[in-house]
C-alpha cells in the first residue's frame, strides 16, 4: 500500500520541492527563490530532507537543481561559527556524513540539472545517476584547499569515482573552473545542453525513464548507486576527521595573525 507524505514538501527553507502528476519530484537550492548561499542551517535541513524524499514512494524520479541561474554558488562560512570548537564540529561531520549517505539512499533514479556556478557541494550533483549541464556550466571547489582545508566531506571520494583519482586530485589540489564539456570529456556529465535548458532536459529524461516498471527503476538505482554508497560510508566520515583537524588549525593560526596584528598597533 503507498502512502503519500508531501507533508514535508514545505519544511525546509534551502529546498523547494514540487512533485507532478507523472511522480516527478523537482528539488531546488534556493534562497528566496534566488541564487543559493550555503549557510549551517542549509546544512542541517538537507539530513531530514533527502531522508523523508528517499521514504516516499510517490516519488518516482528525483530532478535536483539549484535557482536563479546557479546550482550552489556561495557559502557564508561564518555561519557554522567556531568550526575549532570539537562540538561544533561534531555536528558537521555528522551531518555531512548524512546528508551524503541519506542523498545515496534515494531509492529512485536522481538527475541533476546543473546552470550557471557549481563551486560549493557539487558532490550533491555527483551523487545523481546523470548530470545533465548547461554549456555555460563551471565546477569548482572553493571551500576547501583553496580556502585551506582538507577536501574531506565527500568531494574526493564523488570526484574520483565519476572522473577517476588523478583529475580528481588535480582538480582539487589546484582548484580551477572546470567548464561543462571538460566535465563531459571525463565522463562526470551526461550532456551538454544549451543555457536554461537543463531543467527541461531532466524532466524530458524523467518521462523516458518513467516508460520502464516501478520496480525496475528503482533496483536500476540501487544496483548503480552501490559502488558509490559503499565508498561513502568507508571514507567521508573518516575524511571529515581530517577537514575537521585542518579546520582547527586553520582557526588557531587566524586567531594567531589577528593577535600579532593587534599587538603591533599597539605598540606603534
Amino acid at each position: 500500500m503507498q502512502r503519500l507524505q508531501s507533508d514535508y514538501f514545505a519544511a525546509y527553507r534551502c529546498l523547494r520541492l514540487t512533485r507532478d502528476s507523472n511522480g516527478v519530484l523537482l528539488a531546488e537550492f534556493h534562497n528566496s527563490g534566488g541564487p543559493f548561499t550555503f549557510t549551517a542551517q542549509d546544512h542541517t535541513e538537507p539530513v531530514d530532507a533527502f531522508y523523508r524524499i528517499s521514504q516516499d514512494r510517490a516519488n518516482k524520479i528525483v530532478v535536483l537543481t539549484g535557482t536563479g541561474g546557479d546550482f550552489i554558488p556561495s557559502i557564508d562560512f561564518s555561519s557554522f561559527g567556531n568550526v575549532a570548537d570539537p562540538a561544533v564540529w561534531s555536528q558537521v561531520r555528522d551531518e555531512g556524513v548524512r546528508i551524503l549517505e541519506n542523498l545515496a539512499s534515494i531509492r529512485v533514479p536522481v538527475i541533476a540539472a546543473i546552470e550557471g556556478r557549481a563551486p560549493v557541494q557539487s558532490e550533491y550533483a555527483l551523487l545523481a545517476n546523470g548530470i545533465v549541464a548547461a554549456q555555460g556550466v563551471t565546477f569548482h571547489d572553493v571551500p576547501h584547499f583553496a580556502g585551506g582545508i582538507v577536501q574531506g566531506d565527500g568531494i574526493f571520494s564523488t570526484w574520483s569515482y565519476r572522473a577517476g583519482a588523478g583529475r580528481a586530485e588535480s582538480f582539487l589540489l589546484n582548484p580551477q573552473p572546470l567548464t561543462a564539456r571538460t566535465a563531459y570529456e571525463w565522463g562526470v556529465v551526461a550532456e551538454v545542453v544549451p543555457d536554461r535548458e537543463a531543467v527541461s532536459r531532466a524532466r524530458a529524461l524523467a518521462q523516458l525513464y518513467l516508460k520502464a516498471p516501478e520496480v525496475t527503476l528503482r533496483n536500476t538505482r540501487i544496483h548503480f548507486i552501490q559502488p558509490l554508497k559503499e565508498r561513502i560510508v568507508r571514507k567521508v566520515g573518516y575524511g571529515l576527521w581530517f577537514e575537521g583537524a585542518s579546520a582547527t588549525d586553520l582557526v588557531k593560526s587566524m586567531q594567531a595573525e589577528a593577535e600579532r596584528v593587534a599587538r603591533k598597533g599597539r605598540i606603534t
